[in-house]
């Protein structure tokens, strides 16, 4: 097949699983989790790397910030050969037992973004697979970490969540976040309703797991909050989430 046009490769690589960071300083380290791990490719926001896991090849590609890089890289991914996919990413948690450190596998992500729109109804849901999250939380619970599952929100505006007050449409953003609150959301970020929506319509599974940074809502409510910006927890976890699949598939 020719090489597709943003992620710049074609199907050579034979990977069936994919690891995707937002971050593409963060593939190499994800990376290193993997046996014989190798840079494959570069382009644009599309970083990766190949290694593999139980015999199988895997794929670790960024996917820069937001929901339409994101909707890119899964579509020319899928026309490569991927068919699961797994987002490591970080959040900010919303629910107050949420704490800096912790993981949030996401069962489910509010469509507060724009790409998957173009996609179907915003009637429909976006929701992970349950195959890849039931091997997340198996992979939490082995690797003995601190996790959450439940609903994210997932946005287009960093700086709409944390400053409101100086958006036009602040009035908005404030209610909305105050009615994700009440209904039990879990934690807020950028990727996860696009990956699942893009996922769906295609046939591939998809999960994500997520490092909680620090909470908002715990700092407004005179909690502890601690501030925690390191992923290996989330990494390790799909790491070990990829291994439970393949050994599901044997």
């Amino acid at each position: 097949m020719e090489k597709m046009y943003h992620i710049d490769f074609d199907d050579s690589h034979k990977a069936l699983y994919a690891i995707l960071p937002g971050d593409p300083g963060r593939v190499e380290k994800i990376a290193s989790h993997l046996d014989n791990p190798r840079f494959f490719h570069q382009n644009r926001e599309y970083t990766t790397w190949l290694g593999e896991l139980s015999g199988k090849t895997v794929m670790v590609i960024s996917t820069g910030m937001g929901g339409p890089s994101t909707a890119i890289a899964v579509e020319e991914l899928y026309q490569t050969g991927v068919r699961n996919f797994i987002r490591v990413g970080t959040c900010g948690g919303m629910a107050l037992p949420v704490t800096g450190g912790d993981v949030v596998i996401a069962t489910g992500a509010i469509r507060m973004e724009g790409t998957t729109k173009e996609y179907v109804p915003i009637e429909f849901p976006a929701v992970a697979n349950l195959d890849v999250t039931n091997a997340l939380v198996e992979a939490a619970k082995k690797l003995g970490k601190k996790w959450h599952t439940g609903i994210v929100q997932c946005k287009d505006s960093f700086y709409g969540q944390h400053s409101p007050d100086r958006m036009p449409s602040g009035y908005e953003l404030k209610d909305k976040w105050e009615a994700w609150k009440k209904a039990g959301c879990l934690a807020s970020e950028m990727e996860s309703s696009t990956l699942y929506i893009v996922s769906q319509i295609l046939g591939a599974r998809a999960g994500c797991v997520l490092n909680v940074v620090w909470n908002q809502e715990r700092e407004k409510a005179g909690m502890s909050n601690p501030h925690c910006h390191d992923t290996e927890g989330a990494i390790k976890t799909s790491v070990e989430a990829i291994r439970i699949l393949i050994r599901g598939e044997g």
